[in-house]
């Protein structure tokens, strides 16, 4: 299974990776609506925090909502969730994301599209 994975040093906070998820997640170039984060450190440089596709939510989802796909990924089946967002609450990674003009939560889908705007290396697609 390919994941998004991460070398943070390598990032130089352009956020092209924030712009590109949010336009295949949602149509729209809105970091606020993108599943991955970059963030600046206090010290320098940039935290880079995206789903590594653990699985840990599955079980917490009261509907079976979230599921692993048959490619690895997991993934939230919309029709079924009833937007309780324990699954954000829950994600011990903060992958889980919450948005408020977005219908339920949103996470990660490993598309790769966040890696090819990615000009220095610091997201990649790779095996788990």
């Amino acid at each position: 299974m390919k994941i998004v994975k991460t070398k943070p040093e390598l990032c130089i906070g352009c956020r092209a990776c924030e712009t590109a998820c949010s336009k295949v997640l949602f149509k729209e170039d809105n970091p606020e609506k993108s599943a991955i984060k970059i963030t600046e450190k206090n010290e320098g440089g940039f935290d880079i925090n995206v789903c590594n596709q653990c699985g840990e939510c599955i079980d917490i989802c009261p509907v079976k909502a979230i599921y692993r796909a048959k490619n690895g990924t997991v993934m939230i089946n919309k029709e079924k969730c009833v937007q309780c967002y324990a699954c954000v609450g829950f994600c011990s990674y903060l992958s889980m994301r919450y948005q408020e003009d977005v219908f339920g939560p949103f996470k990660c889908i490993a598309c790769g599209a966040c890696t090819r705007e990615c000009t220095t290396g610091a997201i990649f697609m790779d095996e788990a």
